[in-house]
C-alpha cells in the first residue's frame, strides 16, 4: 500500500473537507426524498440530480477516507539540511532566461500552483529532490525542457 505524504496542514484540510462532506449527506437523502415524492423517477430530474449528487459525496468521501488512512503525516518544520526533499521552499532560477521562481514541496492533495506548491510527484519536483544550492537540474515539463539551478533551500 503506498503511503500518501502530506504536511499536518494539508490533513487538517483533508479531514476537515471529510466532515462537511459526510455533514450533507442528510441533506442530500431528504433531497432525495422530496425528489421522489414528485411522482415518475424516471422523469424526474430533481430525483436524478439528487442521486448523481449523492453519488460524486460518496465517492469523494471514499477518495479522502483512503487517503487519511495511507497518510505519512510529515511535519516540514521538523526537517531541515541542505538537500531538498519534502516540505522544503526551493528557489529555482530559470537558466535560460534568468526568472526565479520559489516552490514549497508538499502532498498531491496539497498542490496549489497559484500558491507556489507543487507535488511532490511532479516534473519539477521529481528532478530537484535531493539536489542542493548550485546544483543544475534539466526538467521535462509539459512546455518543454527548462534549466534550472537550485538557488536556495529554506525550512520556514
Amino acid at each position: 500500500m503506498d503511503r500518501v505524504p502530506m504536511t499536518p496542514a494539508g490533513h487538517a484540510a483533508l479531514t476537515a473537507e471529510l466532515i462537511a462532506l459526510k455533514a450533507e449527506r442528510p441533506k442530500i437523502s431528504q433531497e432525495i426524498g422530496i425528489a421522489r415524492d414528485h411522482g415518475d423517477l424516471k422523469e424526474n430530474a430533481e430525483y436524478h440530480a439528487a442521486k448523481d449528487k449523492q453519488g460524486m459525496c460518496e465517492a469523494r468521501i471514499a477518495e479522502i477516507e483512503d487517503k487519511l488512512s495511507r497518510a505519512e503525516v510529515i511535519d516540514p518544520s521538523t526537517l531541515g539540511g541542505d538537500k531538498v526533499k519534502f516540505g522544503a521552499f526551493v528557489e529555482l532560477e530559470d537558466m535560460d532566461n534568468g526568472k526565479v521562481v520559489t516552490y514549497r514541496l508538499v502532498g498531491p492533495d496539497e498542490s496549489d500552483i497559484e500558491q507556489g506548491k507543487i507535488s511532490i510527484t511532479s516534473p519539477v519536483a521529481r528532478a530537484i529532490v535531493g539536489k542542493e544550492v548550485g546544483d543544475e537540474v534539466r526538467v521535462q515539463t509539459p512546455g518543454g525542457v527548462r534549466n534550472y539551478e537550485v538557488s536556495d533551500v529554506r525550512w520556514d
